[in-house]
């Protein structure tokens, strides 16, 4: 990882997943700002996280919301040089029949807008950071997606979409388009990388200690998470760009 200290910003801050990844960062010698929809909460992960954590309250949902939230880190730091965007959700049903569409609403809201206002408000910063980095968090569900999790699995794959298009947005803005053959300048080395984590569930210490008798085959440890959420910096970014990241056990 590079010696300068770096500023990250983790969205979905109040959740187990949140804390560890912005101790991780924290832990690092890296600025972290972390980002949430309640207030009490976010500040009580924030002080478990580090005390030099800094909490935000944002409605990432509101792109105007998210363009305020731009600004007032900017106040403070030159600009972001990644984010770890943990927003999402679960919803359920029995089958294809009976997939509510009040779930297909909160998701469509939690896993694929936030994810899209967030990364059009930070992408400047992200490309002309010398370390870029954008990753979010997804499901083996979109792989292999069951009926009674097709809303689920269809926003996670949206949201999926959504960032591999960000990551061909940094290809072309710095290594160049191959396709392009009158552009006979030598292209710039890719620098900024969006990649998509890809777990079957997230375990904590909690989940642990209400069922000590589970194994949880399969699931990925927060702290785990946070470990490679940090390993991005240390990868080189034409390696990481665009890349399905497994952490399933």
């Amino acid at each position: 990882m590079l010696g300068n200290q770096l500023t990250i910003l983790v969205t979905g801050g109040s959740n187990s997943s949140g804390i560890a990844v912005a101790r991780a960062f924290t832990l690092a010698g890296h600025r972290v700002f972390t980002v949430g929809s309640d207030e009490s909460r976010i500040k009580a992960a924030a002080s478990q996280a580090g005390a030099d954590v800094t909490p935000l309250v944002c409605d990432l949902s509101q792109l105007e919301a998210v363009r305020e939230l731009a600004s007032a880190i900017h106040g403070s730091a030159k600009r972001v040089d990644g984010v770890i965007h943990l927003v999402g959700g679960w919803r359920g049903a029995k089958g294809i029949e009976d997939q509510p569409d009040e779930d297909w609403t909160a998701l469509e809201q939690s896993a694929i807008t936030t994810l899209r206002n967030v990364s059009r408000v930070f992408y400047q910063d992200l490309e002309s950071s010398p370390v870029g980095r954008f990753a979010m968090v997804s499901s083996t569900a979109v792989a292999a997606p069951t009926a009674g999790a097709a809303t689920y699995a269809a926003a996670k794959a949206a949201a999926e979409t959504w960032t591999l298009a960000l990551a061909d947005g940094f290809r072309r803005d710095q290594s160049g388009n191959p396709s392009n053959p009158s552009n006979n300048d030598e292209p710039p080395e890719q620098h900024s990388a969006a990649v998509v984590f890809v777990v079957k569930s997230l375990l904590d210490a909690a989940m642990r200690k209400a069922h000590p008798e589970r194994k949880f085959p399969g699931y990925t440890d927060v702290d785990d998470l946070a470990t490679a959420a940090v390993g991005l910096f240390d990868k080189p970014a034409a390696e990481l760009n665009g890349q399905r990241l497994l952490l399933a056990k």
